[in-house]
């Protein structure tokens, strides 16, 4: 199958395909952390090379529910916030709606305000292995939903400032970006 994990630097989704023998290749318009297929590019302009698979990882930070402060600081529009939140939600629909068969987008919970179409289910890394709580939204065509593959009991919530994942000024975004690697599986082992 020719898989293409779209937003992708990290190469761990990527990775979990081309281990099951596919044909998976990460896009980022930043290089790659691990060896591997990666397209440096603006996504958009790939999504029409006839592949049979999207997993995209499309920025959130203007989209998410958990910047919305920013959009009403004090109570006021920021028009700013605003304008980039509409930037952010174009490249989600682009994504959303390739043409390609079976698509996946992944999330947080978006802010209402950018009426995002609804998703089709939420997953937490607990359900996969790794004992966090990151509830992360998923836009499913032509899949089924990502079944559970080893819940986990005790959970830490990854909101908790100083843990490991929210460590490093610059670092901190690219470290919450990186895919578990049970939900990476889960979707090479599941959607493959």
């Amino acid at each position: 199958m020719k898989v293409l994990i779209a937003c992708e630097m990290s190469g761990r989704v990527r990775d979990a395909f081309t281990a099951l023998g596919h044909d998976a290749w990460s896009c980022d318009i930043l290089p790659t952390m691990s060896p591997g297929q990666h397209i440096q590019a603006d996504v958009t302009k790939v999504l029409d090379w006839d592949w049979d698979l999207m997993i995209a990882h499309p920025p959130c930070t203007y989209l998410s529910n958990a910047g919305a402060r920013h959009l009403y600081p004090k109570g006021i529009l920021n028009p700013d916030r605003l304008q980039k939140g509409l930037s952010a939600k174009e490249l989600f629909m682009a994504l959303f709606n390739a043409p390609i068969p079976k698509i996946c987008v992944e999330n947080p919970t978006p802010s209402k305000v950018f009426e995002l179409p609804p998703y089709a289910q939420t997953i937490q890394p607990w359900e996969f292995g790794h004992p966090f709580s990151k509830r992360t939204c998923l836009w499913l065509k032509g899949l089924p939903p990502l079944m559970p593959t080893d819940i986990v009991g005790k959970t830490e919530s990854t909101k908790v400032a100083g843990n490991w994942f929210n460590k490093g000024g610059k670092e901190r975004q690219i470290n919450r970006s990186v895919t578990f690697q049970g939900i990476a599986d889960a979707m090479a082992q599941q959607w493959g």
